[in-house]
């Protein structure tokens, strides 16, 4: 064995689609291309001043030691109080475990839970790291698949014909990266109904969409009490705070399996930043007026981008409610060439489309999402409008 050679663990992951796709943005643009970036689910607002006052206020009383594994009493406190203000939902402090972005809240939750051969169900199209989550604590990922033509979201009756004597979880996101699709209150108590009759299944809801949502109230699957201790939300402020770099996310869920992810997070990252911790009770509980700001805009970005989309042959695109996402179908450009690239499929149209567009999207197979590329809509009017002329242009070129 060389020194060199890395773990079987690591060799079994894939790379980030969504960062290698920034990555080789970055590296055009320093070549001097002007690429416009599409790939990356960012906000582009910056940080409240509240909050950012917040952090420097937290410098300032040199919050700048230690803090608690799970986080400050106070943000847990914060947490709480913002679960019963927007969903109405009941936890104490000690339900809750503050980490370094949602994503570890979600690698706690499943490496505290999931032992080697458990099955966890995860409906596609899915975010890009969920599936390699799975494979880091030794799972084996069930996929099941949602096409465009029932709006991406999967229904109770392919829930129960996936579930086996295996499954140990269920795992998704609503509103949804990369689909920006919604589930219901309807839709969300037919699968709770179906959870019913499977005791052993944990349910890891991702809600750090919540507040990009265009279409109405938020809907927890955590509101149904037949399914309620087992519910593990994920959450954070990165998306509906503008904080992305501030890496503050958490679980909130039932009594022993915080105490699991505390355990778990104690040994690796002991816990989350101090000043960041402190700038998101801020957030939290400060003028929610900001959220509503960044929304509408959000949805008029939305429309510009889904009617501009659905004006270009061959691209079919659904209307997303929530999010910051689109996640066109493109196979109707598969075998079709313009005379120097040929299209095999949309990996090969996402490389096409950033190197004679200079627009950098994502594939939809990173996604589970095949036959489709997701556009990211969280950037100005402007260069969302650029970036679209650019892609009719090339998409026009290929016969």
């Amino acid at each position: 064995m060389n020194i060199d050679q890395v773990s079987k663990r690591l060799q079994a992951l894939s790379v980030s689609e969504t960062l290698a796709m920034a990555q080789k943005s970055r590296e055009l643009r320093s070549q001097g291309f002007d690429i416009i970036d599409l790939s990356l689910g960012e906000p582009d607002f910056n940080t409240p001043d509240h909050i950012k006052e917040a952090g420097m206020e937290a410098i300032r009383q040199n919050f700048t030691h230690y803090p608690p594994v799970p986080g400050y009493l106070d943000l847990r406190q914060a947490i709480v109080t913002k679960m019963r203000r927007d969903s109405g939902l009941e936890f104490t402090p000690d339900q809750i475990v503050v980490s370094n972005g949602a994503k570890q809240s979600i690698c706690n939750v499943l490496l505290s839970t999931v032992d080697p051969g458990d099955e966890v169900i995860i409906p596609a199209p899915y975010w890009v790291s969920y599936p390699q989550i799975i494979k880091m604590a030794d799972g084996k990922g069930v996929v099941v698949n949602a096409g465009i033509e029932q709006n991406f979201k999967i229904t109770a009756n392919q829930l129960e014909a996936a579930i086996t004597p295996k499954t140990r979880a269920f795992l998704f996101s609503s509103p949804s990266n990369p689909t920006g699709e919604v589930y219901s209150r309807g839709e969300l108590a037919a699968l709770a109904a179906v959870f019913e009759k499977h005791p052993q299944i944990l349910i890891i809801s991702d809600e750090i969409y919540e507040y990009i949502n265009y279409e109405g109230k938020h809907e927890s699957i955590t509101q149904f009490e037949s399914v309620r201790d087992r519910v593990a939300i994920i959450n954070g402020v990165s998306k509906g705070y503008a904080m992305t770099g501030w890496r503050i996310g958490y679980m909130a869920g039932p009594l022993w399996l915080a105490k699991a992810c505390q355990k778990l997070q104690g040994q690796y990252t002991s816990g989350a930043s101090t000043i960041a911790q402190k700038a998101s009770i801020a957030g939290l509980l400060g003028d929610q007026s900001v959220i509503g700001t960044m929304v509408a805009e959000f949805k008029i970005r939305r429309d510009l981008v889904v009617n501009r989309l659905s004006a270009i042959p061959g691209v079919r695109s659904n209307n997303p409610p929530g999010a910051f996402y689109v996640l066109p179908d493109v196979t109707s450009f598969y075998g079709k060439s313009d005379g120097r690239t040929s299209i095999g499929n949309e990996t090969d149209l996402v490389m096409y489309l950033l190197n004679v567009a200079h627009v950098a999207l994502v594939s939809g197979t990173a996604f589970g999402a095949p036959g489709c590329i997701r556009i990211s809509y969280s950037t100005s009017q402007e260069m969302l409008n650029k970036a679209i002329d650019r892609i009719e242009k090339a998409l026009s070129s290929l016969k």
